[in-house]
């Protein structure tokens, strides 16, 4: 797919987050997502990421951390076809990365069809 800009990047991602299933959304609690051009260790197929303390390990002090859900931009651009395969990864990235929010780990996540 061709390079975006930012700006592109954002008018899609903001489309993907129209196109949530719905009720996905509706139990996060302090999690933040962010946009970064590539993960730290420069992995070329990692296209998003989770990192927090997923619900059912969580303690009963409140005082957590915030839990983050990254998106690698670039990583999403290159594995995408076009505009509407980026839109779809994306929706998918989020779900799965929301998915590990509520504990459910990766092989059950390709069993159910968000890997």
């Amino acid at each position: 797919m061709e390079d975006l800009s930012a700006e592109e990047f954002e008018v899609i991602l903001d489309e993907a987050l129209d196109q949530l299933p719905a009720g996905v959304t509706d139990e996060l609690d302090n999690v933040a997502l962010f946009v970064e051009d590539r993960p730290e260790d420069g992995n070329a197929h990692l296209l998003g990421l989770y990192d927090g303390t997923p619900v059912g390990e969580r303690g009963n002090s409140g005082l957590e951390l915030p839990d983050n859900i990254f998106l690698y931009r670039d990583n999403l651009i290159a594995f995408a076809d076009d505009r509407d395969h980026l839109r779809s990864e994306i929706v998918i990235t989020i779900v799965h990365e929301i998915a590990h929010f509520y504990g459910i780990d990766d092989e059950r996540l390709h069993e159910i069809g968000w890997g």
